[in-house]
């Protein structure tokens, strides 16, 4: 009998945060959909540099803070497109980090959450 993988099995889920300048919030919220992320909630933020470095450099100090939730096994995937897409986009520089998230309650809620519907 031949190995089969079980669709439904449970996959562990992490929380994606991206920070990047506000007018491409948007665009990035485009780019991590296409990762199966189900819930994405986007915040403002604001840089720490001080406000004659700003002046002196030209710095955008308002910042957009998406959070995401992705499965484990896409995260590696998602990082390396958000790498090239900070790279290459113009004024489209950005960071991403993520951290385990470590219970959900309810299976509907996890079904959603790791697109397992």
């Amino acid at each position: 009998m031949a190995n089969t993988v079980n669709e439904s099995a449970i996959k562990k889920l992490k929380l994606l945060f991206t920070v990047v300048d506000r007018p491409k919030a948007e665009f990035y919220l485009d780019v991590l959909s296409q990762f199966d992320a189900n819930f994405q909630l986007v915040t403002g933020g604001k840089g720490t540099a001080t406000s004659e470095l700003v002046d002196m450099l030209g710095l955008n100090i308002h910042k957009a803070v998406i959070i995401s939730v992705v499965r484990e096994d896409m995260v590696d995937d998602i990082m390396k497109c958000l790498e090239e897409k900070f790279a290459t986009i113009r004024n489209g520089k950005g960071i991403s980090f993520a951290v385990p998230l470590s219970s959900v309650i309810g299976v509907n809620i996890y079904r959603f959450l790791s697109n397992n519907l």
